[in-house]
Parts: structure tokens; C-alpha cells; sequence
């Protein structure tokens, strides 16, 4: 059966943009950059890391009117004034060094795994990469640093939470490694994943918790196995560094930020950089080519929001950018696939007594 085409003129729309509220002087300085954007799973929350070892918090949803048209807003000129009293408030982390990745999760509750410190309360907690290789982990209520993470000899590139609640985090390094951190025991560090040759970009875990994609800069992809932390298969087709990626909320769309089309644009007459033009790409698993794409100046990274519809990019100066997410129709095959490995493990998967190609569609090998 061939995969279902993706709907015409789904090409993503720039909705509106965010400026940060600092002095001229600060843009285009070093240490200003966008380089991670993050939407908490339950969509209350987004964070920006707006350069500068900062990291803002702000409630979400935006007022209407942030949606009205495609141009910039001041941070301090959104501010939560018409929101009822006692409703969240924007909150600023300052980590102490620049901040490289960024990821929320839910925390359930009290764990008996905290042996010797008090664990945070029922909430959310957000994870931030950091240039000296560090995560340090944030209660985002009331902004406590609960854990502090060594392990990566470079920068903490990206970081991703396993989507079902389980506090999984997966980490991105240009020590050219992935690691696997166990937040229900202090932040133990379960599993280090070796495979890329380059500096690794990014991380993200699909939704079903089954799969995990991770970029380099070797100009390609790979898959691993989010049961057995084992490499599934490698997608090449990017000219360029893969910066950037996240799955949409139901699987079927993969996004990615890159730098494989970069247009360069010179002042004439200085000789200075003006602007560079990356594209931002979204694809159908189930297909080999792009099914959108829309130029981003000064590209950084993407992420999805929870609940689909748009998709927010972070810019080398320091702004966020939000575009409309295209629709896919999604197979029955992956449809059906989803909702099989919610429940069962790849383990469980290969015991079943299927043929061997259901099995491999169904463990994420073939497509």
C-alpha cells in the first residue's frame, strides 16, 4: 500500500516572532543565540534559551493578539497583564553558563529512589544543557536546581525526555556521544550510545517512547531503539549538519533544522554577514522526500507544539520564530503501529509469532 500524500499547499506560514528585551548592544554578540526552544508536555509552559547563560519561562498560551500578524515582539511587551491573578507568571533561569539544550517533563510525585535529598513535588521539571558539559535540572514552580549532571566531556548539545512520564532523559553531546540518565535515581546515567563520528546535534524521542532520533555532522540520521539501545537504521539524504529534529505529536512527521542549504547574504560594501538563509524541512516517515519546507533566517533548531499546529524555531540573534505545522494523513499501517507499541516492547515485538517483515515494520526498521 503506498503512503498517503501529504495535503497541497501545507507549506509552513510564519505566524510571529520573538524579539528578546535587551539592550541593542547585546544583539548579534556573541553568546546571544536561540540555540533551544522547548513547550512543556502538558503545553502550559515555553522555554527559551535567549543567549546570554539565560533561560525565559513563559505561560501558554500567548495572548491573541501575540498571533495576529507575523512580526517581533518584545518579551516585556507580552507580559502576562491581562492574565487573572494568580495565574503563572513569566519566570528567568540563570544557569551559569550558556545554554545549549533545553527539555521539560513531568515530575509525578514522591519517589523512594530519592534516598538522601528531599525530591521535588508533584509539577514539572525542565532540563538545561550547558557549555561545560553539565545538565542541570530545574523545578520549574518554584525555579530550585534539583540536579546537577557531569558525565560529557563537551557541550551539551541537545536533550530530550521520553514523552511518557517515566523522567528518561537522553542527551546530545559534541563529545560525539548520546547518554541515558534515570532522573527516578538521583539522575543516574544508565547508557551511553556510540555511533556518530562528529559532533552530535540533537536527540529526540518519539512519542510512542520506542524510537529515538539523533543528528551529527556527518550529514545524516539515526534511528535507535529506545527499548535495547541499539542503532535500528541510518537515514542519509542532508548535503549538510542536521542541527535539529522532533517528531510531531503522532508520530507520523519528523521536522528537522539543518544546514545542508545555506544562502549566505554580504553587505556589498563592508564585507559583513547580513543574514543566512537555512530551510527548515518536514517529513513523512513513511516517505523518502520532504513534504514541506520554508527558508529560516539564521536557523538554529525546531521543535512541535503538544498538541500539533505549529512548530517554533530559534535564530542565531536570539528570536523565536513560530510557523504553521502541514497536515499528513497518516497510513493505517502506522497508525496501527502506534498504537501497537504503546503498549508492547520491541522485546515483546520480535516474540510475537508474526512474519519477519511485520516484525521489522513494527520495531521501526522499515518505513
Amino acid at each position: 500500500m503506498e503512503p498517503p500524500p501529504a495535503l497541497p499547499g501545507e507549506a509552513p506560514v510564519l505566524l510571529a516572532e520573538l524579539k528578546p528585551g535587551r539592550p541593542p548592544r547585546l544583539d548579534w554578540k556573541s553568546s546571544c543565540e536561540t540555540w533551544s526552544v522547548a513547550f512543556s508536555p502538558d503545553a502550559s509552559w515555553f522555554a527559551w534559551s535567549q543567549g546570554h547563560c539565560l533561560v525565559k519561562l513563559i505561560p501558554w498560551p500567548l495572548d491573541e493578539p501575540f498571533f495576529s500578524s507575523p512580526r517581533g515582539f518584545e518579551a516585556k511587551s507580552w507580559k502576562a497583564e491581562g492574565r487573572e491573578r494568580g495565574s503563572p507568571k513569566e519566570k528567568t533561569l540563570d544557569c551559569g553558563q550558556m545554554v545549549w539544550g533545553l527539555a521539560f517533563s513531568p515530575w509525578p510525585g514522591r519517589t523512594p529512589l530519592w534516598p538522601r535529598r528531599p525530591p521535588p513535588a508533584p509539577g514539572l521539571v525542565l532540563a538545561t544543557g550547558l557549555s561545560d558539559g553539565h545538565i542541570k535540572v530545574w523545578e520549574v514552580h518554584t525555579g530550585r536546581l534539583l540536579l546537577n549532571l557531569a558525565g560529557h566531556q563537551d557541550v551539551v548539545r541537545d536533550l530530550s525526555f521520553a514523552p511518557n512520564g517515566n523522567l528518561i532523559l537522553v542527551s546530545a553531546s559534541r563529545d560525539k556521544t548520546l547518554r541515558i540518565w534515570d532522573l527516578r535515581r538521583e539522575g543516574k546515567q544508565i547508557q551511553v550510545l556510540l555511533g556518530h563520528l562528529q559532533w552530535v546535534y540533537c536527540c529526540s524521542i518519539s512519542p510512542d517512547c520506542s524510537m529515538l532520533c539523533s543528528a551529527a555532522g556527518e550529514k545524516s540520521a539515526l534511528l535507535w531503539s529506545m527499548r535495547s539501545y541499539t542503532l535500528i537504521r541510518k537515514l542519509e539524504g542532508h548535503r549538510g549538519s542536521v542541527v535539529s529534529c522532533d517528531f510531531s505529536p503522532d508520530s507520523a512527521l519528523l521536522v528537522t533544522a539543518s544546514y545542508d542549504t545555506d544562502v549566505i547574504m554580504w553587505d556589498p560594501y563592508t564585507g559583513e554577514r547580513l543574514r543566512t538563509l537555512r530551510f527548515l524541512r518536514i517529513w513523512a516517515l513513511e516517505r523518502r522526500d520532504p513534504i514541506a519546507f520554508a527558508p529560516m533566517t539564521n536557523g538554529l533548531c525546531c521543535t512541535f507544539f503538544p498538541h500539533g499546529g505549529i512548530i517554533a524555531t530559534g535564530t542565531r540573534d536570539g528570536h523565536v520564530q513560530f510557523w504553521t505545522a502541514p497536515r499528513a494523513l497518516s497510513s493505517l499501517k502506522h497508525l496501527c503501529r502506534r498504537a501497537i507499541r504503546r503498549f508492547l516492547t520491541t522485546y515483546q515485538v520480535l516474540a510475537l509469532p508474526i512474519p519477519r517483515k511485520m516484525k521489522e515494520f513494527l520495531t521501526y526498521r522499515t518505513f
